[in-house]
């Protein structure tokens, strides 16, 4: 099933849909088509894979919880210090609790545990342990979906409307 990112009226991102729902608010007028994959719905119609709502949705804003599951997600499964990728991550804590470092998205990051442990209770550059990038909290909800159809390699044309992701 094509999935169809739907971008607000300022271009930011809302919601993936389906195809059916995005076809239906290009006929209704509600939506206009911004990229396409080449595909014909029918002669004429091209399958859209971006669309854009003609008016503004004001949604409220709603924050990403701080969760294991989510902060696994956003390092993709992957030591932030080394780069492994396989089996027994651990959770970080960037500047160590003990020295005063809280529960937050910057504080945070996905470690192997022979990171960890080398780590131990002093700071990366302490340690001389860069990390492979900084951690800083999710965009939106939408970010965790997204990210998983880029990964796979899909809907390249997506990228240049997640600014952030």
């Amino acid at each position: 099933m094509a999935k169809v990112l739907v971008l607000n009226a300022s271009y930011e991102p809302l919601n993936i849909t389906g195809w059916r729902r995005a076809v239906v608010l290009i006929i209704k007028g509600k939506a206009e088509q911004i990229e396409h994959n080449g595909k014909l719905l029918y002669p004429g119609f091209p399958l859209p894979t971006v669309i854009r709502l003609v008016y503004y949705v004001r949604l409220p804003y709603k924050e990403i919880p701080l969760t294991r599951r989510n902060i696994f997600h956003r390092d993709a499964h992957m030591c932030q210090y080394c780069g492994y990728g396989g089996e027994n991550l651990t959770l970080d804590h960037v500047y160590p609790k003990s020295r005063g470092g809280g529960e937050s998205w910057e504080n945070i990051v996905t470690a192997c545990v022979r990171c960890n442990v080398q780590k131990g209770n002093r700071t990366p550059q302490e340690a001389q342990m860069p990390l492979g990038r900084s951690p800083k909290q999710p965009y939106s909800g939408l970010y965790f979906e997204v990210t998983k159809y880029l990964q796979n390699g899909g809907h390249q044309e997506w990228r240049k409307y997640l600014i952030g992701f």
